[in-house]
């Protein structure tokens, strides 16, 4: 019963910005984990942010720290995933998803994940 919509993927050249959000149908936990991964055709999925909702513990990735922020709004049930200076390395399909806890920052942590959303850097 559990579903995630993500949404503002687009094209940008190197440098822009962009905006991704992430709203949930109605989830029966309190408190749980939404994290944002990333993957590129023939590269593994990796963990880019996560954040633990009805709390405040952010996690990034090295790569992008200093450029990404992610944020919630819990009237909302909605994560965002805010993206400035973006690069060409950048480029890939953006996913959503869920966990029970936010210790780990692999894809085996989370349970739950939404389509996608495409991201492309043009340098």
């Amino acid at each position: 019963q559990v579903q995630l919509v993500e949404s503002g993927g687009g094209s940008v050249q190197a440098g822009g910005s962009l905006r991704l959000s992430c709203a949930t149908s109605v989830y029966t936990r309190s408190s749980y984990c939404m994290g944002w991964f990333r993957q590129a055709p023939g590269k593994e999925r990796e963990g880019v942010a996560r954040i633990r909702v009805g709390g405040s513990y952010t996690v990034y990735a090295d790569s992008v720290k200093g450029r990404f922020t992610i944020s919630q709004d819990n009237a909302k049930k909605t994560v965002y995933l805010q993206m400035n200076s973006l690069k060409a390395e950048d480029t890939a399909g953006y996913y959503c998803a869920i966990g029970t806890w936010c210790v780990g920052s692999g894809p085996g942590d989370f349970d739950y994940w939404g389509q996608g959303t495409q991201v492309t850097v043009s340098s």
